[in-house]
């Protein structure tokens, strides 16, 4: 345990176990086998930082590698930023309390535009210069990867470069190539490691590119400055993910966080084609791990965490094609150990009744699933691809054993929505909750209705589209609102003003940067957390940067628009996204490419990428 932090402070904050490190399973190197140094700094506090697999995944990845000694860092909460200030004290890490700008790397990853501020806010606290421009030789180089990484614009002045796509392989290569940087002794200087690191696939770095404007404000070309940056950057993929190690031996924290559990990933990447979701156009394909070896992993999992519960993760773990019989034998090899397995979600048109029992055999908590949308005509429109009967068909069979606690997720302010589209929410979650009443011959079922605001994002279809503004938002939730007021049904929804700001910045350009900055300056931060975020503050210095929140977020993109962030490219093609789009607008629906036709998309040719399903693979070998 590092015990840089005096005790007098650390009995003046919350939740003191988030700063004193020291975890079971935490790695510690020493200097002399410390060649190449990174923070992983989540930009965001402890419980959900430690919740996020891609940095247990990439602390273990780094770790293994000779040299590289990968520590954590997190989100000072404002008690401990205020106490910080106070007394001068750096922001450090958790494994050996180094502070963050005498690191050679320090990575952050771009999970929510929301956390944006928060990274401003730690590079502050770790001393290290805000703007990538101004650091000199003894800084280190500011990297960031993760989902929003797909236009990274909005952050380009801050950061050094940006990893796309997953980074298992390229990370390695980044930190070979640092390793020989270093051992030429760093001849020619930052510039001189940014151009060889700009040669490695799957890496952008924002200062080797330049961006014309059009007197209408739109971006006219991003183009490069550098010989040795690529005109385009494209993600890096792992093209079988039996050839990644996957943690076994994860940091087990001393208090809760937000996923307390064993966290097992049993694929990657979606191919249903919702046309509002973000991660399943970017993380195309699917490729599923062996079940054979997610039972070693398992089983090695329990042995080394003593946690009661494994959850399987994925974009949606519902359609891993193995995971009925994956389930019933980690449950009979887990049982003895009382460890549980749960499913994050339920895909309605893939709900199994049995399944769902035998993971709840102990206590039935509710169950949870996503229509998105109230009509059928409005989950054509996103290519939803379920009916209210799929609907109406899982509850009646969850009512029957024994459930009667459902939560159902919607979207509102979707493209072409209507009031009676709004209306259909209400009218759908009183049909689940009379169909309890059907099924059971008595009342009493809950039902919670949680809608969300829709944000359009880069690389789905709907990235031509508005998005509604914050009053009609409000007109929206309140008409819904008034609507459900029914006993047994509660109604949540977000904050409508954090939805605007998280629209501004999903489709923003690099000129954001300089509002990101003077709203950091005038106290922003934690913007993800309701009590925190000032939307006046946000319009303020949207207003002192000469931007308009309009023209990012409420304003139709023509057809022939250049997008900020096309030089970044998951190989979902433009063609392919806008066919998409007008198929919304006629509510007509295309089939997952991955049991049936190619839907065109383009990212298995370019990447020279195949889907791995273990059912079917298994399937054809039988045949054989």
């Amino acid at each position: 345990m590092n015990n840089k932090f005096p005790i007098d402070i650390l009995s003046q904050v919350k939740k003191p176990a988030r700063y004193t490190g020291g975890e079971f399973g935490s790695i510690i190197k020493t200097a002399a086998e410390t060649e190449v140094s990174i923070a992983l700094a989540f930009p965001d506090i402890y419980e959900v930082g430690m919740s996020y697999l891609g940095f247990k995944i990439l602390y273990h990845i780094l770790n293994k590698e000779p040299g590289v000694a990968a520590e954590r860092v997190y989100a000072p909460w404002v008690d401990m930023e205020e106490q910080m200030r106070t007394h001068n004290l750096p922001l450090w890490s958790q494994e050996t309390a180094k502070v963050l700008c005498d690191f050679d790397f320090v990575g952050f990853t771009l999970q929510y535009e929301l956390s944006y501020t928060n990274i401003l806010n730690m590079l502050d606290l770790g001393r290290i210069s805000l703007y990538a421009e101004c650091r000199n030789e003894e800084e280190p180089f500011v990297i960031a990867g993760g989902p929003c990484v797909y236009n990274p614009e909005p952050l380009a002045d801050f950061v050094d470069f940006f990893v796309i796509g997953e980074g298992e392989e390229v990370m390695i290569e980044l930190m070979q190539a640092y390793k020989a940087w270093q051992k030429a002794g760093k001849i020619g200087g930052r510039k001189s490691f940014l151009e060889r690191v700009a040669q490695i696939k799957g890496i952008y770095v924002p200062s080797f590119y330049q961006v014309e404007y059009l007197k209408s404000g739109e971006v006219a070309q991003v183009t490069t400055s550098n010989k040795l940056a690529p005109a385009v950057v494209t993600k890096r993929v792992i093209k079988d993910l039996a050839s990644i190690s996957f943690p076994t031996k994860p940091i087990v924290p001393f208090g809760s966080i937000v996923h307390d559990r064993i966290m097992l990933e049993v694929f990657r990447g979606c191919t249903r084609g919702c046309r509002f979701c973000h991660a399943g156009m970017v993380y195309r394909p699917v490729r599923e791990r062996n079940p054979q070896l997610l039972k070693q992993l398992a089983r090695e999992l329990a042995d080394h965490t003593g946690y009661n519960e494994i959850s399987l993760v994925s974009l949606s773990t519902a359609d891993y094609s193995c995971l009925a019989p994956l389930i019933r034998e980690l449950i009979t090899e887990l049982k003895e150990e009382k460890v549980s397995v749960s499913l994050p979600s339920l895909r309605v048109d893939s709900f199994s009744v049995d399944l769902a029992k035998e993971v709840q055999a102990v206590r039935k908590s509710g169950l949870t699933f996503a229509p998105e949308a109230g009509s059928q005509r409005m989950r054509d429109v996103i290519n939803k691809g379920v009916t209210e009967q799929d609907l109406m068909d899982a509850v009646t069979a969850a009512f029957a054993s024994g459930w009667s606690t459902v939560k159902l997720y919607f979207m509102i302010g979707l493209p072409g929505e209507t009031d009676e589209d709004i209306l259909a929410i209400a009218d759908l979650a009183k049909k689940v909750q009379y169909k309890y009443k059907e099924v059971t011959g008595k009342g009493g079922a809950k039902v919670t209705v949680s809608v969300s605001s829709f944000v359009p994002k880069p690389y789905t279809p709907f990235q031509w589209s508005p998005q509604d503004t914050i009053d009609e938002i409000r007109r929206k939730q309140f008409l819904l609102k008034d609507a459900l007021k029914v006993k047994n049904i509660t109604y949540q929804y977000h904050d409508s003003v954090t939805s605007v700001i998280e629209g501004v910045f999903a489709r923003g350009d690099r000129r954001l940067g300089k509002a990101l900055y003077l709203a950091w300056q005038s106290g922003a931060k934690f913007d993800g957390w309701s009590e925190h975020f000032s939307y006046e503050r946000w319009l303020n210095a949207l207003d002192a940067a000469g931007l308009a929140k309009e023209f990012y977020a409420n304003r139709q993109r023509g057809e022939q628009e250049h997008f900020p962030w096309e030089h970044i490219q998951p190989a979902v093609n433009r063609a392919f996204l806008w066919r998409e789009y007008q198929k919304a607008l006629q509510a007509e629906l295309t089939e997952d490419c991955r049991h049936g036709a190619c839907s065109g998309c383009g990212v298995c040719p370019e990447l020279q990428v195949e889907t791995i399903d273990w059912k079917e693979q298994g399937n054809h070998e039988a045949e054989n």
